[in-house]
């Protein structure tokens, strides 16, 4: 496990923050200023200003039925963070993001070691959403979608076709989509690109993690049988 990534499973703070206390060469591994990207070993002492510390072994795992007007933010300043809406007695974080525009299924967990499994793109998780947009689904939108849309990536500063994935028509203005995939904004950016506006947007399912009947606002452990199928049991 890389050290960003212990550090965090211990449930001090986000990978973001353990990189820049590295930085900072707050860090110690085995009595010496540690660099990043460092694999911790089984037998490594990691110390944070001082403080040995020591992996968490009972993690914390959530199903979150996200409402519109919450932010996927760590950030307690921002107002309508999921943290503060949880306010779940430990410290958790969002795996992944839904943006606050949509609602849905969100994972939060107290394990930083899961987050690049659950979202790294090769891995080909799927993740389904429920769609509304403006105007009447025409079979040549639904076919546009499924084979990819050219749409713009500024991170990179460059355009990007996105993966083929599932489109299927619910009705006039809804359709269902499942994607491998997840840049930012993706469903979004997609249907404008198609001359479309989503109107609604409800994430459904990550992997076999279903919302069910969990309703708006509520939050749920995940069972037995889906922390299986994350390697978490």
């Amino acid at each position: 496990m890389r050290l960003n990534n212990f550090i965090s499973s211990t449930g001090l703070c986000s990978r973001r923050e353990a990189d820049e206390m590295i930085k900072q060469k707050k860090v110690k591994v085995n009595g010496q200023i540690a660099e990043l990207g460092y694999v911790v070993k089984p037998d490594d002492k990691v110390e944070v200003n001082g403080k040995v510390l020591e992996e968490k072994k009972d993690h914390v795992y959530i199903a979150l039925n996200k409402p519109v007007g919450i932010t996927c933010t760590t950030e307690r300043h921002v107002e309508g963070n999921i943290i503060d809406f949880v306010n779940y007695p430990e410290r958790i974080f969002p795996i992944g993001r839904l943006d606050k525009d949509s609602e849905g299924l969100i994972l939060l967990t107290s394990d930083g070691s899961i987050v690049n499994e659950i979202l790294r793109e090769e891995n080909n998780h799927e993740k389904e959403y429920i769609v509304m947009v403006n105007k009447k689904i025409t079979s040549s939108f639904i076919k546009n979608m499924s084979r990819g849309v050219k749409i713009y990536n500024p991170v990179k500063n460059e355009y990007t076709i996105t993966k083929s994935c599932k489109v299927f028509k619910i009705n006039d203005r809804t359709f269902k989509i499942i994607l491998s995939q997840g840049l930012n904004r993706q469903i979004r950016r997609m249907c404008n690109q198609l001359g479309y506006k989503v109107i609604s947007l409800k994430r459904i399912r990550i992997m076999n993690i279903s919302l069910k009947d969990l309703p708006v606002g509520k939050w749920r452990y995940l069972t037995e049988e889906e922390l299986k199928s994350i390697g978490r049991k």
